[in-house]
């Protein structure tokens, strides 16, 4: 299933989602001119061999390999993804509040390859557990908007209006057994589908509890009492 539209617009400019897609062409050019593109590439990639805790410059990594990427396709459909679902969720959040979900999301995916994989020099890099998180927190907020979605009948190709809900937990599905099945070939390269699993699983937590997190700012903005139980 491939998603082409929501049915659900924003009322606000989604105005970190733009920008975010602008500074994604923007990083993916400057790949595609560099000079040396496999330097540029191993500079701010993830490399899980050369991650070292103890040093924060070996971890810097675990951002800027979100805004690289491995080709035209890979780019197209993570930007795809993120223009139609990251709107909705960044009214939902806020401007500021979505751009920290999104990149704690696709940190958190990053080192959840990386846990499966520490030894590997293969880089890591792409925007798609970030966007996972978008989805993940799509999910919580809109499980009844219906995704226009284009669906495989045989042969031929059918456009289905389907929930959201529907669309995103076979989403999820197909991406955690993928995962699973690529255990073996860690070091092989491929889809870093724990990536997905960890950035979707973020961004699906961190909206399951926003609510109570932004009523407790309220709360304590106003000065009131809190009794925690």
């Amino acid at each position: 299933m491939f998603p082409l539209r929501d049915n659900h617009k924003s009322r606000r400019f989604p105005l970190v989602t733009v920008l975010l897609i602008l500074v994604n062409i923007y990083v993916f050019f400057r790949e595609l001119t560099a000079p040396d593109t496999e330097s540029f590439i191993n500079s701010y990639s993830l490399i899980p061999y050369n991650v070292n805790f103890s040093e924060l410059s070996t971890l810097t990594p675990f951002i800027t390999s979100q805004f690289l990427h491995a080709g035209f396709l890979h780019i197209i459909s993570n930007m795809w993804f993120l223009r139609i679902f990251a709107d909705n969720a960044e009214e939902k959040f806020g401007h500021f509040n979505f751009l920290v979900v999104y990149i704690v999301s696709g940190a958190t995916g990053g080192f959840l390859q990386y846990l499966f994989s520490p030894d590997s020099r293969l880089p890591m890099l792409g925007a798609s557990g970030a966007v996972a998180g978008v989805l993940g927190a799509y999910l919580v907020f809109f499980p009844h908007h219906k995704v226009e979605t284009l669906v495989p009948y045989g042969l031929f190709m059918s456009v289905v209006s389907i929930p959201a809900s529907v669309m995103l937990i076979y989403w999820f599905i197909i991406q955690f057994f993928s995962g699973v099945g690529s255990i073996a070939a860690a070091q092989t390269g491929g889809v870093a589908f724990w990536a997905h699993v960890g950035g979707f699983v973020t961004g699906f937590l961190i909206a399951k509890f926003y609510p109570r997190f932004s009523m407790f700012l309220k709360i304590t903005t106003k000065g009131s009492p809190i009794n925690f139980r």
